[in-house]
Formats: structure tokens, C-alpha cells, sequence
């Protein structure tokens, strides 16, 4: 255990050249350099579940990976119940601390609150199971709901140790999560059953392993639950954001639940497929966005905080525009990996398309997330995903009869843009973000029209080797965005308030 709390490495051994001068741009550097090195442990589960979802493909088929996704679902809307936004609260309140004394007892209150929800949810699991479509409260149902303790407490612990900047201590709480996870997990349906409830035991066992190892590292305080002022302000700024996360997994994942209702398991399997494929480099994003939490908390100058913030969103934006473009190119290969002929993976690319677009809304709503969040303004955050939620779920029930597949992830677009649409327009006046600039648009409009455009080549096997080559092609384009990111002059705003 002594690894675990091993200091972190210096910053300027991972973050590459020196920062340019100047606090903003300085701290822009940080984020595409150090934050960057946390996104990617923080990547660790996708990597690992995207090696294991081809086998997962052909050892469970398409029923068994559509019961496994919506298990994972509603996995989900536990796991943010249970940390009731306590894991963006706890980063916060350390950032106005100084200190981990009171971040520390909100790691306590949240391992209290997410055992009292993995208990609830299972004694009242015989009646909300079946109108999801499980047939009862099955195994597969109760190892979901015990699930739930353990991950919750591993997201507390690793926002924690991401505001402590304890780099070695992360990435062996994350690693064990995700990697020790799906060892366990897919050891399970090999040895022991073929089965998504078999799979899903594994993983429990491992997210136990990782809890034990982060919980060393932090040393959480129980006498969080007793501190009422401290638990007060936290729920004030967490409960928006807990309605803003089942909102929001109502976007990510609630129209998997729609498919597997109205088109079936087998349909949902194939869903998760393509939407593993397409919604890596989304989820890449928002992870690199919660790596910078703690960073962007800690400029408390608000108008060098605006400034970071935006021109981190744009450089993001800037990066954004190859991988859009790479991955719809390398879809045709990427499908045919993760699944059997018997997905039909041919007709899962422009769902793949789709998916990806979503991210364009994902990255431009992730600076005013960070900027309501900072000034501890959450309930606009709840009110825009609330009202995204209800877009993506009426326009699901009406075009997924219809458009099958790509209605569902066409229904994910339009309500990603309603959310990104109305955190904007609910920014209180004090928050000046300044507009993307309109050449970065221009770019990024570019190369997703590009990428819609080769949905319509063939996928034979020459096309998808020529596909795939122009998909490698877009890696120097994505190094030098990245290279630029962390090179950038400090904005004009902050050289104006060093002036004054």
C-alpha cells in the first residue's frame, strides 16, 4: 500500500515544456498538460471496457450485452444519487478551505449516503425492476444495486485525490476500479457463467478492491455527518447537481432503456456497441473537463478564472475537430472489432456518426458547467439538463419506432444542444464568458461535415482499409491542436488586468 501514498511526480515532469508566461496561461498549460495526464487515468475504464466488449460481444451476443447496458444504466442513476453532487462539492469546498479537513468529511457523508441508497434500492428493487424490463428482481438486479456503495465511494475518493493533485494515489484507485474490474468481471463469465449477471458479480468484487485502496489514501471523516453547516452547504450546492446528473444520464443513457423497451435486448446490445464507439471521445472530454475542476477552483480571481475557462473551451473545441473527423473514418474497423457478424455492424455507422456529433454541445457546455459550479450556482445546471432530459426522452418514444437506432442517438444530438443552448442563457451576468471565436466554428463545422459525408462511402474491405488510414492521418493533426493548446498566448483580458 506504501505506492498508493507515494507523492506525485512533479508537474513539469508530465506536463512537457515549460508554461508559457503570465497566471492564465500558465494555468491553460496545466490543464493540457498535468489535467490531460488525469483525463487519461481517468480514460482508464473506457480503454479497458472497450479491450473487453468485443469478447463481451461474442460471449453474452446481443440479448445478454443489451440486459448488461441497461444494468449499467441504472447503475448509473444509483451512483449519482448516492453521491448527491458531493464529489463537485468536496472540490470546491477544499479550494475555499486551503485545506482537506472539510473535503475529507464530505468523502465521510458520502459513504454514509451511499450505503443508505444501495440498502433502499434493493429492498424496493421487486418493484421497480420489472417495469424496467429485467422480470423481476434477478441476480443480475441485485449485483447492480451492490455495486452502487462501492463506486460512489471510489468517485469521492478520486475527486479528492485529484484536488489534492496526488497523481500516483489516483491512478491506483482508478486503475484497480477499472482494469482489477473487468479482469474480475470477465473472469467471472468465463469461469464461472456465461452471463451478464455472472460479468457483472466480477466487476462488483473489483470496484470493492478499489474503494479499499482509495479510502487508505484519503482517510476519509465520518464526523462529516455530524458537521450540519458543512453538509448544508455541500447538499445546497449538490442536490442541483444531482438532478442535473439523472437528467443528464437520461441523455446518456436512458435511451438505451427506450430501445431495449420498444425494439428489444437484442437492439439495445447493438446500440451499446455503437454508442461505445462513438461516445469514447465525448466522454474523453468531459473527463479531461472534471480533471480541470480543481484547477479552474483554485483561481479565485473571477476574471482570470472567465478567461481560462473560455479559451480552454475553445483550444478543447480545436482538438475536438480531428476526432470528430478520425473517428467516423476508423468506425467500419472499430465496429467489426467489437462485434460479431451477428450485430450487424455495417448498419451501425451512422448511429456511430451521430454519437460523436453529440460532442460538439458536451464541450461547449462544459465551460459554463465549470463557470455556475465555481460560483456555486448549480440550479441553472439542474434546470437546463431537466429540460434536455424531457427533449431527448418525447423525441426517443417518437422517432425510435421510426429511425430505429439512428433515431435514438438523433434524439441525444438535438437534446445535448438544448442543454449546452440554456446553461447559456442562464449564466448570471457576473460570469462573462467571451464567444468562440468564429474561425474555430468554422473549422469544426468543417470537419463534421467531412465525416457526415463519409457515412455514405462503401464498407468493403478496401474502403475500410482506405477509411482507416485516413483515420490514422488525423493523429498529427490532433498533436499539433494539443502542442498549440498548452502554447498559447495569455488572453488579452488578463494582460488588461495586469495592466490596471
Amino acid at each position: 500500500m506504501s505506492a498508493v501514498l507515494e507523492p506525485a511526480a512533479p508537474a513539469a515532469e508530465l506536463a512537457g515544456p515549460a508554461a508559457p508566461a503570465g497566471p492564465a496561461a500558465a494555468a491553460r498549460a496545466d490543464l493540457f498538460g498535468r489535467g490531460a495526464v488525469y483525463a487519461l487515468v481517468s480514460a482508464l475504464p473506457l480503454v479497458t471496457a472497450a479491450l473487453v466488449s468485443p469478447l463481451l460481444a461474442h460471449l453474452l451476443g446481443p440479448a445478454g450485452l443489451g440486459l448488461m447496458a441497461s444494468a449499467l444504466a441504472v447503475h448509473q442513476v444509483l451512483v449519482v444519487l448516492s453521491t448527491a453532487g458531493l464529489e463537485q462539492s468536496l472540490v470546491v469546498q477544499r479550494a475555499e478551505d486551503g485545506h482537506d479537513a472539510g473535503a475529507r468529511r464530505l468523502v465521510g457523508v458520502g459513504l454514509v449516503l451511499s450505503t443508505a441508497t444501495a440498502v433502499l434500492s434493493g429492498l424496493t428493487g421487486p418493484l421497480w425492476a420489472p417495469a424496467l424490463g429485467f422480470g423481476g428482481f434477478t441476480p443480475l438486479v441485485l449485483a447492480t444495486v451492490l455495486w452502487t456503495a462501492p463506486a460512489a465511494a471510489t468517485a469521492l475518493v478520486l475527486a479528492l485525490l485529484t484536488a489534492q493533485d496526488r497523481l500516483v494515489a489516483f491512478t491506483a484507485a482508478s486503475a484497480t476500479a477499472s482494469v482489477g474490474s473487468q479482469v474480475l468481471g470477465l473472469a467471472a463469465v468465463l469461469l464461472v457463467e456465461r452471463s451478464a449477471q455472472a460479468y457483472a458479480w466480477g466487476v462488483v468484487a473489483g470496484q470493492v478492491l478499489a474503494v479499499g485502496v482509495g479510502l487508505v489514501a484519503v482517510r476519509p471523516d465520518l464526523r462529516g455527518v455530524a458537521d450540519h453547516r458543512l453538509v448544508r452547504r455541500s447538499v445546497a450546492l449538490g442536490l442541483p447537481l444531482m438532478l442535473s446528473g439523472l437528467s443528464v444520464f437520461v441523455l446518456n443513457a436512458g435511451d438505451r432503456l427506450v430501445v431495449q423497451r420498444l425494439l428489444g435486448s437484442a437492439e439495445a446490445g447493438r446500440y451499446q456497441v455503437a454508442y461505445t464507439v462513438g461516445f469514447l471521445s465525448v466522454t474523453l472530454a468531459v473527463l479531461l473537463g472534471q480533471a480541470w475542476a480543481a484547477r479552474i477552483a483554485d483561481v479565485r480571481d473571477e476574471r482570470r478564472r472567465w478567461a481560462l475557462i473560455s479559451a480552454s473551451r475553445d483550444h478543447l473545441l480545436l482538438l475536438f475537430a480531428p476526432v470528430v473527423l478520425g473517428v467516423v473514418l476508423g468506425a467500419p474497423l472499430a465496429l467489426r472489432v467489437l462485434a460479431p457478424p451477428s450485430f450487424a455492424p455495417e448498419g451501425l455507422l451512422l448511429v456511430v456518426a451521430l454519437v460523436v456529433l453529440s460532442g460538439l454541445p458536451v464541450v461547449t457546455s462544459l465551460a459554463t458547467t465549470r463557470a455556475l459550479i465555481t460560483v456555486r450556482r448549480s440550479r441553472p445546471l439542474a434546470v437546463a439538463a431537466a429540460l434536455a432530459a424531457v427533449v431527448n426522452t418525447v423525441l426517443n418514444v417518437v422517432l425510435v419506432p421510426h429511425w430505429g437506432l439512428a433515431g435514438a442517438a438523433a434524439s441525444t444530438v438535438v437534446a445535448f444542444w438544448v442543454q449546452a443552448v440554456v446553461q447559456r442563457a442562464l449564466l448570471p451576468r457576473a460570469v462573462r464568458l467571451p464567444a468562440t471565436p468564429a474561425r474555430t466554428w468554422l473549422l469544426v463545422g468543417s470537419a463534421t461535415a467531412v465525416a457526415l459525408a463519409t457515412v455514405a462511402l462503401p464498407q468493403d474491405p478496401a474502403w475500410v482499409a482506405a477509411r482507416t488510414a485516413a483515420a490514422l492521418a488525423c493523429l498529427p493533426w490532433l498533436w499539433v491542436a494539443l502542442r498549440r493548446a498548452q502554447r498559447a498566448p495569455e488572453p488579452a483580458e488578463d494582460l488588461d488586468d495586469d495592466a490596471q
